[in-house]
């Protein structure tokens, strides 16, 4: 590798904010925010939406969107003015 033209990779700790899980990792990213790790160890610290402990693939939980809700909203809205174009044939 050439001297000078990479970024720093080292350890960054990353959050992830929906369930409070932390890993730490190497990379290439970089915060103002610092952590203390579990080593005594001050390093960066990247908050995340979601992550592997929190997504629902990996985690097995199912989060189904209600659709009935839309579906019936959307046959209140339109259903009866669909109705009556197919009765006018």
């Amino acid at each position: 590798m050439r001297k000078g033209i990479h970024p720093a990779y080292d350890y960054v700790v990353f959050r992830d904010t929906s369930c409070g899980a932390t890993f730490r990792i190497r990379s290439t990213c970089t915060s103002k925010q610092t952590i203390v790790w579990e080593d005594g160890n001050t390093y960066p610290v990247i908050d995340l939406d979601v992550s592997s402990a929190s997504h629902p693939f990996y985690t097995g939980e199912q989060r189904r969107v209600s659709a009935e809700g839309r579906v019936a909203r959307f046959q209140q809205r339109f259903g009866a003015v669909s109705r009556q174009s197919t009765n006018t044939k």
